[in-house]
Order: C-alpha cells, then structure tokens, then sequence
C-alpha cells in the first residue's frame, strides 16, 4: 500500500530532522521525504496538520504473558495496546511458561506475533536454563531463532562464578546481557523501598543496597570480560552515581528507566494502593529526582514502559500480597510527555529517549524515519490530551493512572507501512 502523510512536523531524533513536511510510504518502507517521487499516486493520504510524525517508540520491556499467562494477557491484547500507544517495536522478557530459554519458545512468539501484525516484537532470551540461574541457556541457538538480548530479569544466579562464565560466553559470541541489579538476599521478603515510608506504613522495605551491591558485581564482572552490556529499571540515585562513573571510565554501558519511577515515588503509596506495587520498588523523592536528571543528561538513553498486565484478582489483595507491575505500554507516550510539559526535556531529546536511543542500547533495526527504513512510525497531536483508562486496550486495567488526564493524544500508529492504529 502506498501512503502520503502529508503536512506533519518530522521529527526524527536520529538524522536531527525537525521541520513540517510528507512523508511518503510504500511497500513498508519510507520511500520519500517532502515532494513526492515522480508517479507516486498514494492510495491512503493522512492530513497530519497539526500533528507530531516521529518514528515508532521502541519500548524495551513489554511483558506479553504468552505463552502461559492467558488470564494477564496475551500476545495480541498487548501489541494492540501498545500500537495504541505508538509503540511499533517492543522487546519482551522470558518469563514466559515455559521459559524462553529454547528456540522452540521463541520461534512460537515470533510467530503469534507476525499473525497479530501490531507490532514488532524482538524476544529477549533466558541467560540460564528455567531462570533457575544453574546451566546456560543454549545462547547462540537463541539468538540465531531471533533473541536480540539475554538476561535473567530479578531472578538470581546461583554464584558469581556462573554468571562470569555465563558473560565470557556472552562476550565471545557479541551477545548483549540486560541486567536487573538486585540482590536477593537483601530484597527478600521486601516490598517497599526501605525508608521513612515503608517504616510508617508497616511494610518490609528493601534497601537501596539491595540494588547497588548487585551493580558494583555486575559492573566489575562487565569490566573484566567485556560483554555488553545494557541495565534495566534503575531506581536508585546511588545506582546513577555508579553508572556515570563507569561511562565516565569508557565502560560501554546503557540503561532505562521505568516511565512510572519518573512520576511517582514511595511517598505515593501513603493509600495503601497494591497497584503501586512495583518491583524494583518506587524509591524516595530525592531517587526519583536523580533519575528524571539522568534521562535529561543522556546517562539514561531510554525510557521504557516496563509493562506487567495482570488479571484484577492479582492486585485486589493487600499491598504486600498483590503481584508486582503496572500496565502501562498504552501510556509509554502521554505519560512521557509530562516531562516535556515540566520543563524537564525538549521534546526532540524526549522522543530521542523512546526511539533511536534504546534502538541504540541492544542495536535494534528501528527508531529511525529515514528514506528506505521500515514505515514504523506514530502519528500524535501534541495539543490534544489523553484520558487514561477510556478504550483501555490491554487484557491488564492494573494501572494507578487509570481516570487522570495526560498530554497528547496518538491519532495514527504505522507498523511496517500498515496503518494499526487510528485513535
């Protein structure tokens, strides 16, 4: 099919593009910017006056929950809600039952995800077998049935000697590793962040050391065999010292942030609500400053949603018993545009955090608007505004923003040349 966007203001943080013109698609791809090539007769022409043309978001953690999960989601409720939310290529954790620690797994979502056609979808493999943090998963047959990344997510490794060996492994084959730092032995049994809050509220905090003790591991381990290396849903101001410091050192280390640790922080959860359960834990005000400080300096390249639907039965229980996670992909940009709103960020150097930088981190085909790339882009009026929760699209409706109001509104999302979503 062939498409005009006509009248759009272009943004695409990659190529420093910023100006009104047309985009032009066929057969997938961007074939032209501004005057249409010589014969071009679109069949579907968008007036996008007004309107916000940047390339798809590319959200790094989007758990899908299948196979196993079916009552929290499945692969086609979260790649609609995520096209409704302008995000067109999305990664997806193995904490799927079975594991994705076999080809088998992995071929099995990436073809439920082509039959649902809403997003891309890149599969993020298990460092070990089961996540059981023992043997090695098979990474090389991984990556060659499409992972684009491994990890072990907040599950353990059973020793440090393992998961040496397991980045030697890594490293010897170019594989990427995401680290979560946590600790368990200091995390166990928490469900807060450890400090006056949880103290007044009577919950079991966790330390900020649960999550810096395992980063200096992780970061001394990474030094020495030279993985690459990507951390995800920092949370803590200490932890954004350390991995300046390493970058700062030549250490070729990314990371994200979970959209929802730069809005709320442990003094949110005075109510009591399980659906601020979050695991990293929402730390205190002066965390939450650190980190919106990093996005804004560049020592955090990538927002991520950190997407975990779950069935309203896993969250109405008391604080402490409720499962952890926030669905949120549908949210990824209007919730992001707050910080545009606050001053925090120009709204090039935003889209740069949803879209070429973590494209960048794992070395993604995406995040781009240039002639001859994939036609995976999002349309958005930046005057309009969205109310959460109205045409909720994910199987989850576990998100503590549900009823409130956040700037710009998705009008369009293109995935591969293919309109998915039209608000």
């Amino acid at each position: 099919m062939r498409i005009t966007i006509s009248g759009a203001r272009v943004i695409d943080p990659a190529s420093q593009l910023d100006q009104i013109t047309d985009v032009h698609i066929d057969h997938g791809l961007i074939h032209a910017l501004g005057d249409a090539p010589q014969g071009f007769q679109p069949s579907m022409t968008i007036d996008a006056r007004g309107l916000i043309a940047c390339p798809g978001l590319v959200d790094l953690d989007v758990s899908l929950r299948e196979p196993g999960f079916g009552r929290k989601g499945n692969i086609a409720s979260e790649t609609r809600a995520a096209a409704a939310g302008g995000v067109t290529s999305l990664c997806c954790p193995p904490d799927s039952r079975p594991v994705l620690d076999t080809p088998a797994v992995a071929e099995l979502i990436l073809d439920r995800s082509e039959r649902a056609g809403q997003a891309r979808v890149f599969p993020i493999g298990a460092l070990t077998r089961g996540l059981e943090g023992e043997q090695l998963s098979e990474l090389v047959s991984l990556r060659d049935a499409g992972c684009v990344a491994f990890t072990q997510g907040l599950a353990p490794v059973a020793s440090n000697r393992i998961l040496r060996r397991a980045l030697e492994y890594a490293a010897g084959f170019d594989l990427s590793v995401i680290f979560m730092p946590q600790d368990a032995a200091l995390a166990e049994g928490g469900v807060a962040h450890e400090g006056p809050t949880a103290a007044r509220l009577g919950l079991r905090g966790i330390p900020e050391t649960a999550e810096t003790v395992a980063l200096a591991r992780d970061l001394l381990l990474i030094e020495q065999t030279g993985v690459r290396a990507h951390f995800s849903g920092l949370s803590s101001a200490r932890a954004i010292d350390m991995l300046a410091d390493a970058q700062s050192r030549g250490l070729p280390v990314t990371a994200d942030v979970a959209m929802y640790q730069l809005l709320l922080c442990d003094e949110d959860l005075d109510g009591y609500s399980s659906l601020l359960h979050v695991m990293p834990p929402l730390r205190s005000a002066s965390d939450r400053r650190a980190l919106r400080q990093a996005v804004q300096s560049g020592v955090i390249q990538a927002i991520s949603s950190h997407h975990r639907p779950h069935e309203s039965e896993a969250k109405r229980v008391p604080f402490a018993a409720a499962e952890a996670g926030i669905s949120s992909v549908e949210v990824l940009l209007p919730l992001s545009l707050t910080l545009v709103a606050d001053g925090l960020l120009e709204l090039p150097a935003l889209l740069a955090r949803l879209t070429s930088g973590p494209a960048a981190a794992l070395g993604l085909p995406a995040g781009r608007l240039a002639v001859g790339d994939s036609a995976d882009l999002v349309l958005f009026d930046p005057a309009g505004t969205t109310e959460i929760g109205h045409h909720w699209l994910s199987r989850g409706s576990n998100c503590p923003f549900m009823g409130q109001s956040a700037p710009g509104k998705v009008s369009h999302t293109l995935c591969q040349g293919r309109l998915v979503y039209q608000a």
